[in-house]
């Protein structure tokens, strides 16, 4: 089984976004060293709390300061851009790091309309375009057909989109354009079986993809023990409630985590959130990744951990690593 990383650049109350930053160059650093596959940055606009708004300025640093793992974007909003300049950003990456850079790209349009709007300079887009865009950037990628314009410079290596989906309309979408595919089990559970099944069935060779290429993204919290893991988790339950709310998308503290008082129906939805993520020992979550490696057809998982402390953050990640790689 392969590991990898999806890392949001999560401040926690009372950091500013510049130790968000050298947080993630550390884990970035560290993951490679514990023998991760990829490290993947999101983008996030008019949040307080997830510094990366730039992935691909944020890529560039990451892939400079490690040596061998594939750093990529989980992902780019592509509905808010044009494909051509996307390309145009990969394929300097692509230059500069041959062989180690991805691209995720997603449909979410970014946030609010009011976010969307300024993103886009008041151009109002249609979503419904997402898969006329995908097939734009893979031209511009790869060089495909006569046009008169290409986005350069020219490489000897291909990058590859992989489509972000949380339903099976993003894998029938992958499928049809022979990308690959990440589901997003960390968001919404419920589809993944019934979208990986149509990624895998359907796919069609393309001419950067021969056969599929998936991996599920799931949060997961690991301590020595499993009463640890729990207590650490509660920080990310949290920080879930109130990304929903859409107000303080913050990590709060483990003091603040433990001393707040929740209304019944808070209870329910942390309970409901719970089933995207894997809590507990490296052991436990080692034999959940194996039985939903079966479930989702896949090989490879990006792992999400979004707690308070910085340093059971990275143990977290270094006990998985240990238990599976």
């Amino acid at each position: 089984m392969k590991l990898s990383v999806l890392d949001q650049t999560v401040r926690t109350v009372g950091e500013e976004a510049g130790e968000a930053f050298k947080q993630t160059g550390e884990l970035a650093r560290l993951a490679e060293e514990w023998g991760y596959t990829r490290f993947w940055v999101a983008e996030h606009h008019n949040t307080n709390g997830m510094a990366g708004t730039a992935p691909q300025v944020l890529i560039s640093h990451l892939a400079s300061i490690t040596e061998k793992i594939r750093i990529g974007s989980g992902g780019v909003l592509l509905p808010q851009y044009s494909p051509l300049k996307i390309a145009e950003d990969f394929k300097v990456l692509e230059t500069l790091f041959p062989g180690r850079i991805d691209l995720g790209i997603g449909r979410s349009p970014g946030g609010s309309y009011e976010t969307r709007i300024a993103l886009t300079d008041g151009v109002k887009k249609s979503m419904n375009e997402f898969p006329h865009q995908v097939e734009d950037l893979q031209s511009y990628l790869w060089n495909l057909g006569e046009t008169k314009v290409r986005a350069y410079p020219m490489t000897e290596g291909r990058v590859i989109p992989w489509i972000l989906g949380i339903t099976h309309r993003g894998a029938r979408l992958a499928a049809e354009l022979g990308t690959a595919f990440t589901f997003g089990h960390f968001i919404s559970p419920a589809n993944g079986k019934k979208a990986m099944d149509l990624y895998h069935e359907q796919f069609r060779p393309s001419s950067g993809l021969q056969d599929p290429k998936s991996n599920v993204c799931i949060f997961v919290v690991c301590a020595p023990t499993q009463e640890e893991a729990e207590r650490l988790a509660m920080t990310q339950d949290h920080w879930l409630l109130e990304v929903e709310r859409g107000i303080d998308t913050r990590i709060p503290t483990q003091a603040s985590a433990e001393s707040g008082i929740l209304r019944p129906s808070e209870i329910e939805k942390m309970k409901e959130n719970r089933k995207r993520m894997l809590i507990g020992t490296p052991q436990k979550v080692k034999e959940e990744l194996d039985m939903l490696s079966e479930v989702y057809r896949t090989d490879e998982f990006m792992i999400i951990t979004n707690i308070a402390d910085f340093e059971a953050k990275k143990r977290s990640y270094e006990l998985l690593a240990e238990a599976v790689l």
